[in-house]
């Protein structure tokens, strides 16, 4: 099998998936340190995709959750993390592929991640919902912070 070219692209997307997998293994393994927290966006119609039907009926798009006060069962493999979250006094359980993931935000260290979609090459907007909660707090529309945001996909043929 010969390629044309190296799908430097694919490589990176692939590369920031494995670097938000290390970061939550880390936080499932010693909790979250100093002022660390995360704003997670996912695309909740992506495949592998497990939500209560009460939130995916919320958020038929696009959800941002938050990572920080009150989280449990963090569970991190190759394909995804599992984590129930708080939503106003109800824990839920999440199953969220990394291939899900939209963006990926510690605005304690004005860290970002993004990942542009397909459907966002091609000059389509997404129009989903981006407010989460974790213990009934509402997730920013744009988390604070400033930092540079990596945009990997505008690369990708």
């Amino acid at each position: 099998m010969t390629r044309s070219e190296i799908d430097y692209g694919g490589m990176m997307h692939r590369a920031m998936q494995g670097l938000i997998a290390d970061v939550l293994q880390d936080v499932a393994d010693n909790g979250l340190p100093g002022e660390h927290h995360f704003f997670i966006t996912f695309d909740t119609r992506e495949d592998g995709v497990e939500m209560a039907d009460w939130l995916r009926e919320r958020y038929p798009e696009e959800m941002t959750i938050v990572i920080q006060h009150w989280f449990e069962n963090l569970i991190i493999d190759d394909e995804g993390f599992n984590i129930t979250l708080n939503f106003g006094n109800s824990p839920e359980p999440m199953r969220i592929p990394f291939d899900a993931l939209r963006t990926f935000v510690d605005p304690s260290v004005e860290f970002g991640l993004r990942f542009e979609t397909q459907e966002s090459d091609e000059g389509e907007e997404s129009s989903g919902e981006k407010d989460g909660e974790d213990q009934g707090d509402d997730g920013p529309d744009d988390p604070p912070g400033g930092g540079e945001v990596v945009q990997l996909d505008r690369w990708r043929k």
